[in-house]
C-alpha cells in the first residue's frame, strides 16, 4: 500500500509474451511504449490527493516499531504518540504519520525514519484494517565534538569554544552535552546539560542544565561569578517553561564602584521562572532566504526569599522576516527586538528593579542573524559598549607620582531596550565560494537603551528615546558552517554618543545555530 511519508518507487510489471504472438502484435507493442515513471507518479499523486480530500475510513489494527536495538522501545512509543492508532480516516493517518516522523527525527538518535502501511492479516472482518510500520535506523556514533577559535579585532579579544555531545547513551534518546567558552578577556563559561524526551506517563521532556560563568566587566574592576541551575517544567514544539536558580557573586577589587552597583555587590540568590513561545518557519537559521520567526518570553524574577531586588517581570519580543529576491540567491532579512523590565508591585523602587545580570546590554561580536532571544546585537560596538553609565564613587591615585587617574564609568544596564536591523545577502560570483556556501552581505543596525524611572509607561519619553538611537552599517563576507556562522565585516559607526565604545573598522562576528 502507499506510504504515509514518502511514495514508494513504482515498479513496472509485464508478462512474457507467448510464442504464439505474431509480428503484428510486436509492432503494436513497439508503437505503444509503456507509461513513463512520470505518468505513474502523477496517477499515484492523484490517488493520494483524492484520499486526502475524501473521508476514506480506515482502521489501524496495530503500530509496530522496528529497528530498535540500543534504543528503548518505550521512548520511541512515547515519541510516536497515540495519534497513529486513533486515526479513523486516511487523512488523519497521513497527518499523524508526518507529525510522528518529524518528532522522531528531532530526537537526533536515528539516521533514517520511515513510516509505511501494510495490509492486515487475512480473515479479519472488513477490508479497511491496516498495520502501521515504524522503521528506524539508529545512528552509528553516539558522540560528537566541535572546537573553534574566534578572534575579534574590534575588541582585540579571542575566544576558544568547544562542545561535546553524547546521544542515546542510556537508550532513552537522551542527549548529554558539555560546552566551554574561554575568552582572553578574562571570561569563562562552562555548562553541562541533559535532555530526555517524554517517557511513558511523564507529560513533558526532562530538561536540566547547570552552568558556571566567570567574567571581568569591560573597563571596570568588577568581577562576576555565577553558578546556575535550570530545570524544564514544560516543553513542547512551541512552548517552554523553565525554573532558574542562580547563586551570584559580584566583587570590586578596587572599591571604586558607582552607587548604582555598590548595592548589588556581594552574594545573592536569584530565582525566576520563565515562559517562552517560539515559532521558526525559516528555511535555514544560518542563511535564511524565506520564512519568518517569532519569539516571546516572559520571566518573573525576584522569587528568592530575602532578595535584594523587588519582584519584577522581564519580557522580550523578537521578530524576523526573510524575503527572497530572486537574483544571485539574494534575500532580505529584517528583524526587530524589544525588551522591558518592570516591577510587579506598584510603588516599587525603580532604581533596583532587577539584578545587573538580568538587565539589557547592547554590543558585542554576536551576529545579527541566527539567534532569537531579544535585543542584544549592535555591530561595531564592544560588549556592554553603549548605554547607561554611572560615575565611580572615588578616583584612585597613581602610585608613582600621586596624580589622579581620569574617572571611569560603570555600565549599569537598562530596563528598556530596542534594536532593529536589515541584512541583504547575496552569492559571490565565484563558483568555488558558492559551492562552499560562502556569500556576501550588507547590513544596517540600530538600537537604544533607557532606564525606566516611572512605573507608568505612558510617561516614558518616547520621542527622546527614538532621537538618541545609535546606528551602524557595513558589509562583509559570511562563512557558514554546520554549527556556526562566521562573519568578517567592515563596520562603520553612523551615530554614537559620549562614553559609547564603538569604532569603525574590521570586526569578526559569529553566532551559533
Amino acid at each position: 500500500m502507499a506510504s504515509t511519508t514518502s511514495s514508494p518507487p513504482v515498479q513496472d510489471y509485464h508478462e512474457e509474451e507467448d510464442e504464439e504472438d505474431d509480428d503484428e502484435d510486436n509492432e503494436d507493442d513497439d508503437q505503444e511504449p509503456f507509461p513513463s515513471d512520470g505518468s505513474d507518479e502523477a496517477r499515484l499523486q492523484a490517488v493520494l490527493r483524492r484520499l486526502m480530500v475524501e473521508e476514506v475510513r480506515i482502521r489501524v489494527l496495530d503500530v509496530e516499531i522496528r529497528g530498535c536495538s540500543r534504543t528503548r522501545r518505550a521512548s520511541v512509543e512515547a515519541t510516536v504518540g497515540p495519534e497513529l492508532a486513533r486515526a479513523a480516516t486516511v487523512r488523519d493517518l497521513v497527518r499523524a504519520a508526518a507529525a510522528a516522523g518529524d518528532r522522531l527525527r528531532r530526537l537526533g538518535a536515528f539516521d533514517t525514519v520511515s513510516i509505511t502501511l501494510d495490509a492486515a492479516p487475512p480473515g479479519l472482518p472488513g477490508n479497511s484494517a491496516v498495520i502501521v510500520l515504524v522503521d528506524v535506523a539508529e545512528a552509528r556514533g553516539c558522540a560528537a565534538g566541535e572546537v573553534g577559535i574566534f578572534s575579534n579585532t574590534g575588541s582585540r579579544s579571542c575566544s576558544v569554544e568547544g562542545s561535546v555531545k553524547l546521544k542515546n547513551l542510556f537508550g532513552y534518546c537522551d542527549t548529554w552535552d558539555a560546552s566551554v567558552d574561554l575568552g582572553l578577556d578574562q571570561t569563562a563559561e562552562l555548562s553541562t546539560g541533559v535532555a530526555i524526551p517524554r517517557i511513558g506517563a511523564i507529560p513533558t521532556p526532562l530538561v536540566a542544565r547547570m552552568s558556571f560563568l566567570s567574567e571581568d566587566w569591560l573597563k571596570s574592576s568588577l568581577k562576576e561569578h555565577l553558578m546556575g541551575l535550570s530545570v524544564g517544567l514544560l516543553s513542547t514544539m512551541n512552548h517552554n517553561l523553565a525554573y532558574n536558580l542562580s547563586w551570584r557573586t559580584i566583587t570590586d577589587r578596587s572599591q571604586t564602584s558607582s552607587n548604582s552597583i555598590m548595592g548589588q555587590l556581594g552574594h545573592s540568590l536569584l530565582s525566576s521562572i520563565k515562559y517562552t513561545y517560539k515559532v521558526d518557519q525559516r528555511d535555514s537559521s544560518i542563511r535564511p532566504t524565506r520564512g519568518f520567526a517569532f519569539l516571546f518570553s516572559s520571566q518573573v524574577g525576584g522569587l528568592a526569599p530575602e532578595s535584594k531586588n523587588a519582584r519584577y517581570v522581564r519580557q522580550e519580543l523578537d521578530l524576523r522576516v526573510a524575503l527572497p529576491l530572486g537574483v544571485l540567491n539574494g534575500a532580505l532579512n529584517a528583524g526587530m527586538a524589544a525588551g522591558i523590565i518592570h516591577p510587579m508591585a506598584r510603588g516599587s523602587m525603580m532604581g533596583s528593579i532587577s539584578p545587573l545580570s538580568e538587565k539589557f546590554y547592547l554590543g558585542g561580536n554576536r551576529s545579527l542573524m541566527c539567534r532569537l532571544g531579544g535585543p542584544s546585537s549592535l555591530l561595531g560596538f564592544k560588549k556592554r559598549g553603549l548605554g547607561l553609565t554611572d560615575l565611580q564613587t572615588c578616583i584612585p591615585k597613581n602610585s608613582e607620582n600621586g596624580a589622579s587617574i581620569s574617572p571611569e564609568l560603570d555600565t549599569v544596564g537598562s530596563d528598556i531596550a530596542l534594536t532593529a536591523f536589515a541584512d541583504l545577502s547575496f552569492d559571490i560570483p565565484l563558483k568555488p565560494l558558492r559551492e562552499l556556501g560562502i556569500h556576501g552581505h550588507a547590513f544596517v543596525s540600530a538600537g537604544n537603551l533607557a532606564k525606566l524611572t516611572e512605573p507608568d509607561l505612558r510617561k516614558f519619553p518616547l520621542t527622546e528615546f527614538l532621537q538618541t538611537f545609535r546606528s551602524s552599517a557595513g558589509f562583509g563576507v559570511v562563512v557558514p558552517t554546520r554549527l556556526f556562522r562566521i562573519e568578517v565585516n567592515y563596520c562603520r559607526i553612523l551615530k554614537q554618543f559620549d562614553h559609547d565604545m564603538g569604532r569603525t573598522g574590521i570586526q569578526f562576528n559569529f553566532s551559533s545555530t
